[in-house]
């Protein structure tokens, strides 16, 4: 089901209406998408698999259209950061959109010479536009991270393969607090592969944290880190025990 923001997906399997959501949360060229590590840590949803794929991006427009009719260029504002050099080369201004097939539907509605989008190749197709040029991505590792949501906590099972724990934390208002809380880690020999920091409360001291471990909860070291991390937060929530996909790293 097609849903017009990460909110409404979110919205969507928390009412029912939908029982998964597969939702993009980082880039290998513009980072992380912010709004959803806003949301994740509320929406009560859990992380059940991850999934990463290569993004390849073309420059479409209408027909008729050629680089010097051109004045901006549509996508959403993830796929405009990953594609700096081609908009820079042509000196296009940039318009977000919802999403990159939403900015092809509204450049072949609009119809208009001076317009392009930036999607992937299958819009062109769906909305008879016309690739000016293919493979616009600023780099060939262009790799979008997405994790499938549940409203159920799935655990993966230990000792089946890689896996994946994905948590967030409050620290304490201490000094050295989150050096303290991430000692455990680094005593147990556990690797930590993604740390985000917030704002929560309106306050700009980021108090609050987004990690992600290899390991399962259940194995020793893991165990005795997160138990480690309880002595210096105020809050840890558990949002994902999932199988680390083939292609991670």
């Amino acid at each position: 089901m097609a849903c017009a923001s990460f909110e409404d997906v979110f919205a969507a399997v928390s009412s029912g209406d939908c029982d998964l959501a597969l939702i993009p949360i980082d880039n290998s060229i513009a980072g992380r998408v912010a709004d959803i590590h806003h949301f994740l840590p509320e929406s009560g949803l859990h992380i059940i698999a991850e999934h990463f794929l290569r993004i390849q991006f073309h420059l479409m427009v209408n027909p008729g259209a050629t680089v010097d009719t051109l004045r901006t260029v549509h996508s959403h504002v993830h796929a405009l950061g990953q594609c700096r050099k081609i908009i820079r080369e042509l000196g296009l201004t940039p318009i977000i959109s919802g999403d990159t097939a939403g900015a092809a539907r509204e450049v072949a509605e609009a119809g208009d010479p001076t317009q392009a989008a930036i999607a992937p190749p299958l819009a062109a197709e769906i909305y008879g536009l016309e690739i000016l040029r293919e493979d616009v991505e600023d780099e060939d590792h262009n790799t979008t991270r997405f994790v499938l949501l549940s409203p159920d906590f799935v655990q993966a099972p230990q000792d089946n393969g890689p896996v994946v724990t994905s948590f967030v934390f409050n620290v304490r208002n201490l000094p050295a607090a989150l050096y303290k809380a991430l000692g455990g880690f680094a005593t147990n020999g556990i690797n930590m592969t993604k740390l985000e920091s917030y704002m929560v409360g309106g306050h700009f001291a980021a108090t609050q944290f987004l990690a992600e471990v290899d390991g399962h909860p259940d194995d020793p070291g893991l165990k005795r880190a997160l138990e480690e991390l309880t002595f210096f937060t105020t809050d840890i929530k558990v949002l994902g025990v999932y199988p680390a996909d083939p292609t991670r790293g």
